[in-house]
């Protein structure tokens, strides 16, 4: 009988969503699907597919999966069959909006077969996440400063907009000029949507109604950070009962603690993510857990490097181990690979990806990783 593993789906930031999803007995394959969302125009024409090799870290491209305007980021269903892109414009269809699209997912020949698309009804879309029953869809607009939520049918195909919220205000530092949406992410139980405002520096909460799609604000409606944070990225604990917020702007992590029942969110840690005495610009993009979750990492751009964490097995905080290289420049992103052997850094300005082995006792990356050339990589998804 196969030992029984414990393995997290993918969820809009990135990141993985340990706790949403029941782990697979099933013992990991040598060779995985990878998808890789980009930013169009210099080079790239949308998603391409690669297959990674889980005992040597090699990459492989077998080709463009699908021409997509500014697919920056991805978010694969439940069942694995529909993939989800948000695609940050700041047009679509002649109006001042971004744009959600959905494709169908052949994972023999790596290629996405395009659905449906629809408005996200703000510009600059960013970030997509899609519900634990694979019937909600939701998308963050940066450069709108708003957020909305889609029903999905059983072909996959988007609704249009059945929630819609526009935020209104600012921030104390230069980035902060307005609202930006940067992340959606869907409670472990599924009753909860959360939007990270880097403007106004809160995480925006909703009661979600996972039937029909549609949002109504939590009361309180949203959790405070520090002026000047930046929250952009939100990943969950596999217990449910933590949360870890990504703070651009103040290259920080918040270790929060998650009251399911009351829908609320405790400050319980602020850790910086850079040296006491750093100085120059850093804005930290995103964090992953593996899957143990007893170690966490967080890639940090402009000053581009990978910081390491361990975590508190008793309450889920962080403890500083080490930072290292991030194969490239501008990091937007990070994904480990399912065996949890492999860190792979999408490095936007540099136009690589780069894959670093871990050590899953210790926690700690290899000093250098192996490079992969694509035209500014936003998002690696496993498939």
């Amino acid at each position: 009988m196969a030992k029984i593993t414990r393995r997290g789906f993918l969820q809009g930031s990135s990141a993985v969503a340990l706790s949403a999803h029941p782990w697979a007995a099933l013992a990991q394959p040598k060779e995985r699907l990878v998808f890789i969302g980009t930013s169009t125009g210099k080079g790239s024409k949308g998603i391409y597919a690669y297959k990674f090799n889980t005992v040597t870290g090699e990459l492989t491209q077998t080709g463009l999966a699908v021409e997509a305007d500014n697919p920056t980021f991805l978010a694969l269903s439940p069942n694995g069959k529909i993939l989800f892109a948000a695609n940050e414009l700041m047009r679509f269809e002649g109006k001042r909006s971004g744009a959600v699209s959905s494709f169908l997912v052949d994972r023999k020949a790596g290629k996405l077969t395009p659905i449906n698309e629809v408005s996200a009804g703000g510009g600059g879309t960013c970030h997509v996440a899609v519900d634990h029953t694979g019937r909600c869809a939701f998308a963050a607009n940066y450069g709108g400063g708003s957020a909305a939520s889609f029903s999905v049918d059983k072909s996959g195909k988007l609704s249009q907009a059945v929630s819609f919220f526009q935020y209104s205000g600012h921030g104390p530092k230069p980035q902060q000029k307005g609202p930006r949406g940067h992340r959606v992410t869907v409670s472990p139980d599924n009753k909860y949507l959360f939007v990270n405002d880097l403007g106004l520096d809160e995480i925006h909460v909703y009661h979600l109604n996972a039937a029909t799609a549609e949002l109504t604000p939590q009361d309180p409606p949203a959790w405070k950070a520090e002026p000047g944070s930046g929250p952009r990225a939100l990943l969950f604990h596999p217990n449910g009962k933590w949360a870890y917020c990504v703070n651009e702007v103040g290259s920080t992590v918040n270790v929060l603690d998650w009251d399911a029942k009351k829908g609320v969110f405790t400050t319980a840690q602020l850790i910086s993510t850079v040296p006491e005495d750093h100085q120059g610009p850093t804005a930290p993009a995103d964090i992953v857990l593996d899957k143990s979750a007893r170690f966490a990492y967080v890639a940090n751009r402009l000053d581009d490097f990978m910081v390491s964490f361990s975590v508190s097995p008793t309450d889920g905080k962080l403890t500083l181990m080490e930072r290292t290289s991030c194969g490239g420049k501008t990091p937007r992103h990070i994904a480990l690979d399912p065996t949890g052997k492999w860190l792979l850094v999408a490095n936007q300005a540099t136009d690589n990806l780069s894959v670093f082995a871990r050590d899953s006792q210790t926690g700690k990356l290899a000093k250098e990783g192996k490079n992969y050339p694509l035209s500014v990589p936003q998002c690696i998804l496993f498939a």
